[in-house]
């Protein structure tokens, strides 16, 4: 297949990460053609400029509709802001073009349903940026439940927490909004949601509540603003197979910096993971009488891809790695390969139980999936 021409729309924290996983991932895997960095799109033309030297991108542009229009680009990444996501993904997709969008899908439920129609209509590939599945401990998780390892599973618990909102006198930004969502909901929640995806698959229904830790949040000019999203939730959940679980979300957890910790508990053992370790998992299986407790696997060259990136087990991969993964399942899903991914049609999916979520919040009830 000839080499992919890539547009990408925003360079911030995770334009980078996306700019260097296409920078990577020829290097690191060997198997595919190096992409052409075509275009890169910014808000403005200086800083689109600065932008491309430092990444690698040939032109720049300040207006992202031409970027999607290329003919030089045959796949846009999309890192803006999330309500941002469905104008430019359908543009892209109406254009011809793969997309690969970072999550969430959108910010309302009718939204993400028009970009997956657009995804359905355009026959390109069309993808969300859910990095963390693609460690290769979650890939030995799943194969340890296909395995049996710790029999059928009855209950899970996911809690995913972090900081950088933690400060009451933090300066309002764009995630305390409503156009950026519900809050804790969108930004961690479709994380929980998308390991449960490949591990288990959907939920059934859901029992949610939501807080505001704070309610107002101190201007850069002056005065206040309140807070319009909400910071905490936590939610019952009923699996699809009938297995219950909690999920657990908190932007304002003091001491956590990447906390997504999962804990799976079957009739035969039970197994933990923490995104803060992410290089290692625990395992308990019944019979152990020696022992009694865990026992730590470290992530090693047998764990697939791990062997593409350090011959040393041990020595650990970080999240721009995981990112240069989910682009080689990007490129070869284009190529018509089997590849480990959460597509729009997936994604809607995640996007329903997250409204389910925050519905249930809102009505205090139990809220069927559907």
């Amino acid at each position: 297949m000839a080499s992919l021409g890539v547009g990408l729309i925003g360079s911030g924290y995770m334009g980078k990460c996306h700019a260097l996983a296409w920078n990577g991932v020829a290097a690191i895997f060997g198997d595919v053609e190096r992409p052409r960095l075509a275009v890169l799109a910014e808000t403005s033309p200086e800083l689109a400029v600065s932008r491309a030297r430092e990444l690698g991108f040939v032109r720049a542009t300040a207006d992202w509709r031409s970027l999607v229009s290329d003919r030089e680009v045959d796949v846009v990444s999309i890192t803006t802001p999330n309500a941002f996501h469905p104008e430019m993904a359908i543009a892209a997709l109406e254009a011809g073009k793969h997309v690969w969008c970072e999550k969430p899908m959108a910010t309302r439920l009718a939204d993400a349903e028009r970009m997956v129609e657009a995804a359905r209509a355009s026959g390109k590939v069309a993808v969300l940026g859910y990095n963390y599945i693609q460690n290769p401990m979650i890939r030995l998780i799943r194969r340890l439940l296909d395995e049996g390892r710790i029999g059928e599973v009855n209950h899970v618990r996911i809690e995913m927490d972090e900081d950088f909102m933690a400060d009451p006198e933090a300066l309002f930004f764009w995630k305390s909004e409503a156009s950026s969502g519900h809050g804790a909901l969108d930004d961690f929640g479709v994380h929980a949601l998308s390991l449960l995806w490949v591990m288990f698959g959907g939920v059934r229904r859901v029992c949610g509540h939501m807080s505001r830790p704070y309610s107002d949040r101190p201007l850069a000019g002056g005065g206040r603003r309140a807070v319009e999203t909400y910071d905490i939730a936590s939610t019952l959940i009923e699996l699809e197979n009938g297995a219950s679980g909690l999920i657990a979300l908190n932007r304002s957890a003091w001491g956590r910096k990447g906390r997504l910790f999962v804990q799976l508990f079957g009739a035969k053992g039970t197994i933990v993971f923490d995104q803060e370790r992410m290089n290692e998992l625990q395992l308990y299986t019944v019979g152990d009488s020696e022992t009694q407790g865990f026992r730590t696997i470290l992530a090693a060259p047998h764990h697939p891809p791990y062997d593409k990136f350090i011959p040393a087990p041990g020595h650990g991969l970080g999240f721009n790695d995981l990112k240069v993964i989910e682009c080689r399942e990007l490129v070869g899903r284009i190529r018509g390969e089997a590849a480990s991914l959460i597509d729009f049609e997936d994604g809607f999916r995640i996007e329903r139980t997250v409204d389910a979520m925050a519905r249930s919040a809102h009505s205090g009830t139990w809220v069927e999936v559907g």
